[in-house]
């Protein structure tokens, strides 16, 4: 069977640069769909995006559908026919269903059966479906008409290249009569291009200034925007989302370096990182120490014979903006940060909450309490709970809204506050995201975990719990947060006291019944996500959870133990015992004996386990107190041994009632020195 290259090129007006990438692959994905879906095989597919394009490239595609029979099975022979052999409504509905006389349906086998044979199209005729059905699929959230047209697109179309070989796909979608024309560069090559072949895209359009390839735009921006850093004694900031935003605006990219006067670099860098890759687009440079230079890179679209009115343009016009950074940053130092909080007593929180002021009074008391148990300067957390939202009110946050919590550590610098105070007030809010940088103080950790939980508490007991996927106030997120903070950074914090102090500073404005309950579940319930990712049990999980720790540290801790337990050869049959030991103790009437007296004893392995039980007491208990649960495992594992034996030996339920109760406070011995650990009976 033949095979030819095909190209489809739909030209438009500048599609919008943040959805580019995603527009292409899904081109290329219904595309392939289509393809596949009418069994034309091909050996490769490639999508090409630009600013004014999106094309798609396959390469040996077959030039004829194969042929392809259907075969339906009707009812059984026996449903099918009555005793005389007349056929029933079930043979008769079955051929009319098919379309056919019930002479034309085969009868030999134990079910009617209709095959039909369907002969293969030409694929050129089933291409422009192909097409048209991808592009109606890709996702548009606004599509938009224009002119007096009735199509609807991204953006208004302008020209449509179909190559099937050498010949044009005669078809019109969207408005566009496929051809092959396509355009070249807007200033550089404003006139058609004429394609020659699909493999011969890229350097047609080469040729007139464009470079389809969106990784080869993306490569050249790259490579070139670090040789000019490097020129520049610098490193370019160079994120990936702007990498490609950048990549997506220009057809024929030329970095150049710009610059700024040098009075600028007063104000906050990250104000003017913000402003610039924001708003303008532009890769700012950091020296070696980290510290921003006068200087940035911009990206071109055409290759000017005079870049300086380039770079002139481009400088005038990031001028007012850094003017505007520099003059909300001088407005704000003109009052003391604290005075800022004055405003955020009319800036309400959540209406039944109160205003956020009344939540960084909150948040002062309770990084205060935590502070002073995790370690840290409780004065100083205090204080910057205090200050914690004061920069929301401040000029610069109310223009750059990414600036809260930097703002307020520039600020309080200014005002000459502790370093860890100004720190805390941009460490409050971290971790900013997942996998994202923790605070590096203890002052920043205990206002970062008040915040947290003063939300979680707060919107807890005004009854607005998450649902699904909504989840307004991020509360997972602030869970995930508290946890990460106290487990990453080894932070020994008691979770039920610290909730218990957030719920009672809320008073009468929440609903205090279960409520320190409902939050603790929800934040350990996070855990339970977080050791799956890290390909930790759910039963090891669980088997830490039925002990309830209160700190998540410890949590953690008991959770390495027992994944670590779960490898000793002894781990299987233990919690196997643990099980039997939970199970016959739970149907013990009334409370369970404590005391083991030797006397009941008739059985020598009954010694040997008590023996053994009370030496593993004497090993564990120093370890337990240090929390060395690992080690605690190990060493009860050692009791596999006489545990085994016991059981073999001994009938726990004796009939003497006496006997028996010393039995099972045996085994609750037992089991209590696992329990010190984990419930390793949900292991099993």
């Amino acid at each position: 069977m033949s095979a030819l290259d095909f190209l489809v090129e739909l030209g438009t007006e500048e599609l919008p640069p943040k959805a580019l990438n995603t527009l292409a692959e899904a081109f290329l994905a219904g595309i392939d769909k289509g393809l596949q879906a009418a069994g034309l095989n091909y050996e490769s597919k490639t999508v090409y995006a630009a600013p004014r394009r999106l094309a798609v490239l396959i390469t040996a595609l077959a030039t004829q559908q194969p042929d392809r029979s259907i075969n339906l099975d009707g009812p059984p022979r026996q449903a099918a026919f009555d005793a005389d052999g007349n056929p029933t409504q079930a043979a008769l509905g079955f051929a009319k269903k098919c379309g056919v006389d019930l002479s034309e349906i085969d009868q030999s086998g134990p079910k009617l059966r209709y095959s039909q044979s369907i002969a293969g199209k030409p694929t050129a005729s089933l291409l422009p479906t192909i097409v048209e059905d991808s592009l109606n699929d890709l996702p548009i959230p606004k599509r938009m008409r224009w002119g007096a047209r009735k199509e609807e697109f991204v953006r208004p179309t302008q020209w449509l290249v179909m190559l099937l070989g050498d010949q044009v796909i005669d078809c019109t979608i969207l408005a566009q009569k496929a051809g092959r024309d396509s355009r070249g560069h807007r200033f550089h090559h404003p006139q058609s291009v004429r394609i020659g072949s699909p493999s011969s895209y890229l350097a047609d359009l080469r040729a007139a200034y464009v470079l389809a390839d969106a990784d080869e735009r993306r490569e050249i921006i790259s490579k070139r925007t670090e040789e000019l850093a490097t020129r520049q004694e610098g490193t370019a900031i160079v994120p990936p989302a702007l990498l490609d935003e950048v990549t997506a605006l220009v057809e024929w990219p030329v970095p150049l370096v710009c610059s700024f006067e040098e009075r600028f670099l007063d104000v906050p860098q990250e104000a003017l990182i913000t402003t610039m890759q924001d708003n303008q687009k532009y890769f700012c440079l950091l020296d070696a120490d980290g510290k921003l230079l006068p200087r940035f890179i911009t990206v071109a679209n055409i290759e000017s014979k005079d870049p300086q009115q380039i770079i002139a343009g481009n400088e005038k016009v990031v001028r007012p903006r850094l003017t505007d950074a520099e003059f909300f940053f001088k407005q704000d130092k003109k009052q003391k940060l604290e005075d800022f909080n004055l405003r955020l007593q009319n800036v309400v929180f959540q209406e039944k909450l109160g205003s956020v002021y009344d939540k960084a009074e909150r948040v002062s008391r309770l990084a205060a309490f935590i502070a002073a148990r995790i370690g840290g300067n409780a004065s100083w957390a205090a204080r910057a709970g205090l200050l914690s939202k004061c920069d929301l009110a401040t000029e610069m946050v109310g223009e750059f809204p990414e600036m809260q919590g930097v703002a307020g550590y520039y600020y309080a610098l200014n005002d000459g506050e502790p370093e860890d105070v100004a720190l805390a007030l941009n460490e409050q809010y971290m971790p900013r995201g997942a996998g994202a940088e923790l605070p590096s103080t203890l002052t920043g950790a205990a206002v970062a975990i008040a915040d947290k939980l003063d939300t979680l508490v707060g919107i807890f007991g005004i009854g607005m719990l998450p649902t699904g996927s909504k989840d307004p106030y991020a509360l997972r997120r602030a869970a995930l947060g508290v946890l990460r903070i106290l487990i990453e950074k080894q932070l020994d914090l008691d979770l039920n006291d610290a909730v218990a102090f957030a719920v009672d500073a809320f008073g009468s404005k929440v609903k205090a019944a279960g409520l320190n309950d409902s939050v603790l579940e929800f934040i350990f319930d996070r855990l339970r996500a977080r050791y799956e990712d890290e390909g930790v049990d759910v039963a090891t999980y669980l088997s830490v959870r039925a002990l309830k720790p209160g700190s998540a540290l410890d949590f953690d801790q008991r959770v390495q133990a027992v994944q670590a337990f779960r490898k000793l050869p002894e781990a299987a049959a233990l919690a196997a015992v643990n099980k039997r030991v939970s199970n016959l103790l739970s149907k013990v009437e009334g409370s369970v004996p404590t005391v083991v007296e030797a006397k009941y004893f008739d059985n020598a392995n009954e010694f040997s386990l008590y023996s053994a039980i009370q030496q593993a007491d004497q090993a564990v208990q120093p370890m337990a107190a240090s929390r060395q649960y690992s080690e605690s495992l190990a060493r009860l594992a050692a009791l596999r041994e006489p545990v085994d034996a016991f059981f073999e030996a001994v009938m726990v339920n004796a009939e003497d009632a006496k006997v028996r109760a010393n039995r099972y406070a045996l085994l609750a011995r037992l089991r209590g020195l696992f329990l010190g650990v984990a419930d390793i009976s949900l292991l099993g």
